[in-house]
């Protein structure tokens, strides 16, 4: 034996050949037990992880009443498959509060040392569909390359989890008040599945986002996170009339009175509860089966101000405030996202003008507008709608996203309301949110699933496989080296609140790639001014200014006034 080395136990060995989600399931050989404040929940573990799947983290919930944390005890929990999700378009049901838990280390029981921080998710769908069970978010690979715990976790939707009527009890926010239950249950039993329940960060993605700005602000959230991403939050839209109502509504929270205007009386007319007392339509609708209600024409998806759970009309950065989390925050949005929002005109146009109207749902005078600015060139490549929607695409990702975000960094930068603001740009992306059938990069010689280095859209959504590594298709080797670098950067923040991993962390566990990126390019820095800076995600990932803010400007979402004006 070489001088120096000793023989050790064997402690462990892996068998398990399961290593993604779709071939991964349980076993009588992979079975794995946890006990955790008087229950026992079964999981099971494949090459990547430890996987405790379906979790109820609340009561049975109530139609239109506010969840509370489980209080389920001496039972012995499966938690080998996903729960079912919440009720949305054609599937799922209303007993859909579960949590799902991916991690790499279980401690003996009792053992409070060594636990690891986690990444609660939060997932996106525009408060009316979406679950913790996306294979895109799936935490596998994060809790084997990072050393790091995913929770992902289920929330009410569409009417069943936003409704609010004025003058009663039901004052909306149910999904909401859901996403802090589950965080109560993650602070009470988290520590048993080897997570530390004193260093949670919450992050999610378009109205997951959503969720996350508006946790920032929550009083009764505030102080079971240490740490908040937004990925691709939706911003705001009215001020050019683009569309502008559905971004906004993500961001500035209607009052209950509002909220009933736009979606209550439709939501009873369309379910057929016509009475004429208040009190015997809401007995109607509490009758309506769940998928009925979710699928009417009309629902309610609006964050309200319910005076518990949102007490202000938009999130407080301008100012140092106690209604707002003194903690690092990251915001970003995807390249394109605007293009996913945008409607590529079904029949051809002929110019410039008529393809922003059609794209933006805008009038001649507003297209016109944005073409006398000069600020958002028209390339010419010869076909007329594309190059018009993608005038549209850039105002729309802009106006609905990129503006609003930065803005925040900004003023919290300046106001210190966070501890600490980062902001990056996805640049490098596959698939995503497609409703316009754009596709992806073109196949070229040599690039069968395309050419990442030609122009593409980069779309709303194509940033999750980046962030938990979850990339299942590589156009080139970049592909892999991007992601493992995005990766890296977003559980850094989730272990140290700062997005840099350590370079003796890189070389202990062999990252040369994201090693070589960093020192290239330099670190992540804080939002420190109105020129950021930010971060362009690709491999490597460059620094920048905030970009587009004569854009931003021009669209009446000045940076100056998110300090002084105060959003």
């Amino acid at each position: 034996m070489p001088l120096g080395f000793v023989d050790l136990p064997v402690l462990y060995t892996q068998s398990s050949t399961q290593n993604e989600p779709y071939n991964s399931y349980a076993t009588a050989t992979n079975q794995v037990q946890v006990a955790s404040n008087g229950n026992t929940y079964v999981g099971f573990r494949n090459l990547k992880s430890f996987r405790f799947l379906g979790i109820p983290y609340a009561n049975p919930p109530q139609r239109f009443v506010y969840s509370t944390p489980s209080t389920a005890t001496g039972q012995t929990i499966n938690a080998t498959a996903y729960g079912s999700q919440c009720a949305q378009a054609s599937s799922g049901s209303e007993n859909c509060l579960f949590v799902n838990i991916q991690t790499p280390y279980i401690p003996k029981q009792g053992d409070m040392s060594d636990l690891r921080p986690v990444m609660f998710w939060i997932h996106g769908g525009g408060f009316t569909g979406g679950s913790g069970a996306d294979s895109l978010s799936d935490g596998g690979n994060l809790a084997s390359r990072e050393d790091i715990v995913t929770v992902t976790i289920n929330y009410r939707l569409s009417t069943l989890g936003f409704l609010a009527i004025p003058g009663t009890n039901i004052t909306g926010n149910y999904g909401i008040g859901d996403q802090i239950t589950a965080l109560q249950w993650v602070v009470k039993n988290i520590a048993s599945f080897g997570v530390d329940p004193t260093q949670i960060t919450i992050n999610g993605e378009s109205a997951g986002a959503g969720s996350v700005r508006t946790l920032l602000g929550s009083p009764p959230a505030i102080g079971m996170y240490q740490g908040a991403v937004a990925m691709s939050n939706l911003g705001g839209g009215v001020d050019l009339g683009i569309n502008g109502d559905y971004a906004t509504t993500y961001s500035l929270y209607y009052t209950v009175n509002q909220s009933y205007a736009v979606a209550g009386q439709n939501i009873f007319d369309a379910a057929g509860c016509n009475q004429t007392a208040l009190q015997a339509q809401i007995a109607c609708l509490k009758a309506v089966p769940a998928l009925t209600l979710v699928e009417l024409p009309s629902v309610a998806r609006y964050v309200v101000q319910d005076g518990y759970y949102v007490n202000t009309e938009e999130l407080i950065v301008n100012q140092r405030n106690p209604g707002t989390a003194h903690v690092p925050v990251i915001f970003g949005n995807v390249e394109n996202d605007g293009a996913s929002f945008s409607t590529y005109p079904k029949t051809p146009v002929t110019s410039e003008l008529a393809g922003i109207q059609a794209s933006l749902g805008i009038s001649a005078a507003y297209a016109q507008s944005i073409i006398n600015s000069g600020l958002f060139p028209y390339y010419d490549t010869g076909n007329v709608t594309l190059d018009s929607f993608n005038v549209s695409q850039r105002v729309a990702t802009d106006i609905q996203f990129r503006c609003v975000d930065q803005a925040t960094m900004f003023a919290a930068s300046q106001s210190g309301a966070f501890q600490s603001s980062y902001y990056y740009q996805m640049d490098r992306t596959i698939n995503g949110y497609d409703p316009n059938n754009l596709g992806g990069a073109p196949v070229t010689p040599g690039y069968p699933n395309g050419n990442p280095e030609l122009p593409y859209f980069k779309l709303h959504g194509s940033d999750m496989p980046w962030v938990f590594g979850t990339l299942s298709t590589l156009r080139d080797a970049n592909d892999l080296y991007s992601e493992q670098l995005v990766s890296g950067y977003f559980a850094e923040f989730v272990k140290s609140g700062q997005p840099n991993p350590s370079l003796a962390y890189l070389t202990t566990r062999g990252y040369t790639k994201s090693i070589r990126a960093i020192q290239d390019t330099g670190p992540w820095q804080e939002v420190s001014s109105m020129q950021g800076p930010m971060k362009l995600m690709d491999y490597p990932a460059l620094t920048s200014t905030f970009l587009d803010i004569p854009q931003c400007a021009f669209l009446n979402y000045s940076l100056s006034y998110y300090v002084d004006g105060g959003k």
